[in-house]
């Protein structure tokens, strides 16, 4: 165990969230224990990402929030690893635009990464824009728990709530894939390759990140592709565990139910901003 807690910086990538931006932004300066900093990647936004980040900056002067700009090319991976890249924390925490951290997130990660041996860890999400949130949050606890079992030593990392120690990243980052046709999960390929150095991924319940059911507004064909991402990303690295495919087997049996829930959830705001 590590005598001092870990630094902890926050990456957020972001491309077009002018909507969401504010909101996850306020959440990671609003924690009890704070970052070193906090990282937006804008990645060639269009509408006023950047602004509203500089609006959080100046109502917020003392916290450490730095807007860096991505370029080069578009895209998730080259935009989140320029963040990884750019952090100076031990500690370098992965999530999105639409991530809403709970106030004592960063006091979980370093909890978590007191422990030497861990190279990555990951939590369950809060759907915030769904009914039912909390009981909704213990389910995909619960949930995660069970997949976590099936795949016996295999740890998944989740892309809107994750943490991955600095010389860890240092150590895979030549080897993970572009995937330049889009097509994988990025966050299973990081999984992947700390698996292949034996670098310890861990799951931590009380490492809790808030996130949108917007992908629920997907067409049911946009919704199967997203899914089959995982085994997209298994069959490029040449993995034929069939536990590794929980998760796919959950997004699709949840799928339907979930989206009528936040059809009707939807439709009760409507009514409620009308009154």
């Amino acid at each position: 165990m590590s005598q001092t807690p870990p630094s902890v910086s926050i990456i957020i990538p972001a491309y077009n969230e002018q909507a969401t931006i504010r909101s996850c932004l306020l959440a990671a300066v609003m924690q009890t224990v704070a970052a070193t900093e906090i990282i937006v990647v804008d990645n060639r936004s269009t509408d006023a990402t950047a602004e509203v980040v500089r609006s959080v900056m100046a109502e917020h002067p003392t916290a450490p929030i730095r807007l860096i700009a991505q370029n080069d090319e578009q895209g998730l991976i080259p935009t989140r690893n320029l963040g990884l890249d750019t952090a100076t924390g031990d500690v370098l925490g992965r999530i999105d635009a639409d991530s809403i951290l709970e106030p004592n997130w960063v006091e979980q990660v370093r909890l978590a990464f007191a422990d030497d041996s861990i190279a990555a860890a990951t939590g369950p999400v809060l759907y915030y824009d769904m009914p039912l949130r909390r009981f909704g949050l213990r389910a995909d606890d619960r949930t995660r728990r069970v997949i976590l079992k099936l795949s016996r030593d295999y740890h998944f990392l989740f892309g809107s709530n994750m943490a991955i120690r600095a010389s860890a990243w240092r150590e895979i980052r030549g080897e993970v894939c572009r995937d330049h046709a889009d097509l994988m999960h990025e966050d299973i390929d990081l999984s992947i390759h700390l698996a292949q150095h034996d670098l310890k991924a861990t799951y931590v319940s009380e490492m809790v990140s808030g996130m949108s059911a917007r992908r629920l507004e997907d067409s049911p064909r946009d919704y199967a592709f997203y899914v089959n991402r995982f085994d997209r990303t298994y069959a490029s690295h040449r993995l034929r565990n069939p536990m590794l495919r929980a998760p796919m087997v959950v997004f699709f049996f949840i799928y339907p139910l979930a989206k009528l829930m936040r059809s009707m959830k939807q439709r009760n705001d409507r009514i409620d901003a009308r009154k």
